[in-house]
């Protein structure tokens, strides 16, 4: 009985040695050598090196001058802490309202637009899905423009240099990624007055 004991709890302590202790450094200093910047979070800083966010992680945008990102279900909306759907079915009839809500919402802060995209009154899996589709960022395109004051074109031209492709050629949708398409509005066309009357709650 005691060598039945003593073999147990030795291959439990090797065994939490390997893998709850050597396994989790190596792929941590692993990591942290060949990929730093994406082992650390992906963040992102502006033009003065603050961090506003991670290139991974959406977060709200509200002002008329950016864009804005897919709606969220995450905790009380884009909470990193609470990643999740919504969970509602197609025959919900909450899901129904809120998305007539947005669509409501979208198309009487986008005057004269054509169809609402589909991204931009549904949640993903997570509720923190950085990117819009290209028809999303072009829907909001006129609105963000005139907040701005600068011709649609220009905005265009800073969204199609944000472009992100199918991954190896093949995998995905091509994609706009808000948060850095924003900062590189901001770049380029400097920062909307916080307390710009165009700011619309969302």
């Amino acid at each position: 009985m005691r060598d039945t004991l003593t073999i147990a709890l030795r291959t439990t302590v090797v065994t939490l040695l390997l893998t709850g202790l050597a396994y989790p450094l190596a792929i941590t200093g692993i990591a942290q050598v060949l990929f730093p910047w994406q082992a650390n979070g992906s963040l992102v800083t502006d033009e003065r090196g603050q961090v506003v966010g991670s290139e991974l992680i959406a977060q709200s945008f509200a002002h008329r001058a950016y864009f804005w990102p897919r709606p969220s279900a995450a905790g009380s909306g884009y909470d990193a802490a609470a990643s999740s759907g919504s969970n509602l079915g197609t025959t919900s009839a909450k899901l129904r309202d809120r998305a007539a809500a947005d669509v409501a919402r979208l198309r009487e802060s986008h005057p004269g637009s054509e169809s609402v995209p589909a991204d931009l009154v549904t949640t993903s899996a997570s509720g923190l899905d950085p990117h819009l589709t290209p028809d999303g960022a072009a829907f909001q395109t006129a609105r963000v423009a005139a907040a701005r004051g600068v011709a649609p074109e220009r905005v265009r031209a800073v969204v199609q240099a944000h472009l992100e492709g199918r991954d190896l050629g093949f995998l995905g949708e091509p994609r706009v990624n808000v948060l850095l398409v924003n900062l590189a509005l901001d770049q380029q066309f400097g920062r909307p007055a916080p307390g710009d009357p165009a700011t619309l709650p969302r």
